[in-house]
């Protein structure tokens, strides 16, 4: 899922969940999906990516769930 935060371009997914949990506090610069350096707060791009990444992961659930159930 793809998303705009502090000027850049982000894809909520596992990578950018691992790289942001590495990062130190403070401010940092990280690139972002078009290998832009953008500066940003770790710890708040890490909370939208988790929020964008879990509300995928839900919806892919239900979607799966009614397959599922029309099998």
């Amino acid at each position: 899922m793809l998303f705009a935060y502090a000027g850049g371009m982000w894809r909520a997914g596992p990578e950018l969940l691992v790289l942001l949990a590495t990062v130190p506090p403070g401010d940092a610069v990280i690139l972002d999906l078009y290998e832009t350096p953008v500066q940003v707060h770790p710890e708040q791009l890490r909370l939208v990516a988790t929020s964008r990444w879990q509300e995928q992961m839900n919806a892919w659930l239900v979607e799966h769930e009614q397959l599922n159930k029309q099998r």
